[in-house]
């Protein structure tokens, strides 16, 4: 692994637009994976040959594809589906926003942080989050990393520039929230952000960061805010685990939104370690866990779904909403939990994980101050 790590950082001098999607790919390349479209959807997938390779260099179903499963009818939740763009100090990007039909304001928004070689339509379709909109009634605004930022589209998690409020890419989400919440029927006691892998690491600083913007998050297969500030450590972080305490600041006085946090127990991409991480960084240590009981219990994914789940709530004594809640799914890969086959990086044969985080959010609002 060390001639790996070196060919991947290579004698010269990093760059902001070297990161760690790209040393992953010299990994994948190392390990002769490929990827492809299968059907016109973006999935990876790997020959037996290739896949026992990985395994013998100790990455076993690093690049498998998700389980066969047939997908849904493909059908466009009712409601539009439209484009839009945010300029601000720390930058532009493109978004798009889904309005449900017949929406009745205030409502309820989501910010949907895709990860890395997605974008909004492919996380829409993956995580299925529209059709629950459109059931449900509330926004989903999809920011949409640009290439000129992040060759693969990354959110940049791990830059010390991007993991702080009122710099980088925490500035630009915030403010591009923002936007969206001046313009549409938004209740803005309930915004709230969730992310997968990439998505789910800047998910996680944006609910340090900005307690006073969103109410609540979620983390799918992601890692905590500090874990990194270079490639070599994102690197480690992903592949070992984000190290433990000092390496990551402390909440904002004030402690961070509550959060939800998914990962699947078999992820050879992020760590599961990562997940206890996440937890620990936003809540604090075990031992420095003021007054916060935790509850496990096991169960499955429901009707047709072949994976179990290991749910932990966190909760203080004398209250009714949770602070935190924790879902190890086992067996599970690098995917979207419940996800559809029509979108990446989704495993359809595990809990709901769209439905379990919009449940989460709709415990919990943001107080509003005069």
């Amino acid at each position: 692994m060390n001639h790996l790590l070196k060919k991947m950082l290579g004698a010269t001098r990093l760059t902001r637009g070297a990161h760690l999607a790209d040393a992953v790919r010299t990994i994948q390349d190392a390990l002769g994976s490929a990827a492809h479209r299968d059907s016109g959807r973006r999935r990876t997938a790997a020959s037996p040959d290739v896949r026992a390779r990985a395994a013998a260099h100790g990455f076993p179903g690093i690049h498998e594809a998700p389980p066969t499963v047939t997908p849904e009818p493909a059908s466009a939740p009712a409601g539009t589906f439209e484009r839009g763009s945010y300029a601000g100090r720390s930058g532009t990007r493109s978004y798009k926003l889904f309005r449900p039909a017949g929406l009745v304001g205030p409502a309820p928004l989501v910010v949907m942080l895709h990860g890395c070689k997605q974008d909004p339509d492919d996380f829409a379709a993956g995580t299925r989050m529209n059709a629950l909109a459109a059931e449900r009634g509330f926004l989903v605004l999809y920011p949409e990393q640009a290439p000129r930022s992040n060759a693969s589209k990354c959110w940049n998690w791990f830059a010390p520039g991007d993991q702080q409020r009122g710099r980088g890419e925490p500035d630009l989400l915030a403010g591009m929230t923002h936007q969206v919440i001046g313009a549409e029927p938004v209740d803005p006691s309930r915004v709230y952000v969730a992310g997968l892998s990439a998505g789910g690491a800047m998910a996680a600083i944006l609910a340090r960061e900005y307690p006073d913007v969103f109410a609540a998050a979620g983390v799918h297969s992601g890692l905590p805010p500090g874990a990194a500030h270079d490639v070599a450590s994102a690197f480690a972080a992903m592949s070992q685990g984000a190290p433990e305490g000092g390496a990551m600041r402390a909440a904002a006085e004030g402690g961070a939104a509550p959060l939800i946090v998914f990962h699947g127990d078999r992820d050879r991409t992020v760590h599961p370690v990562n997940a206890d991480r996440v937890i620990d960084a936003l809540l604090g240590p075990v031992a420095a866990r003021d007054g916060v009981a935790a509850r496990s219990e096991a169960g499955s994914a429901g009707p047709g779904a072949r994976r179990r789940f290991t749910r932990t709530v966190y909760r203080r004594a004398g209250e009714t909403a949770s602070r935190a809640e924790l879902w190890v799914v086992h067996g599970a890969g690098h995917a979207w939990a419940g996800g559809s086959a029509d979108g990446s990086f989704t495993d359809p044969r595990g809990p709901d994980a769209s439905r379990e985080f919009f449940r989460f959010f709709d415990e919990h609002r943001r107080r509003l101050t005069a």
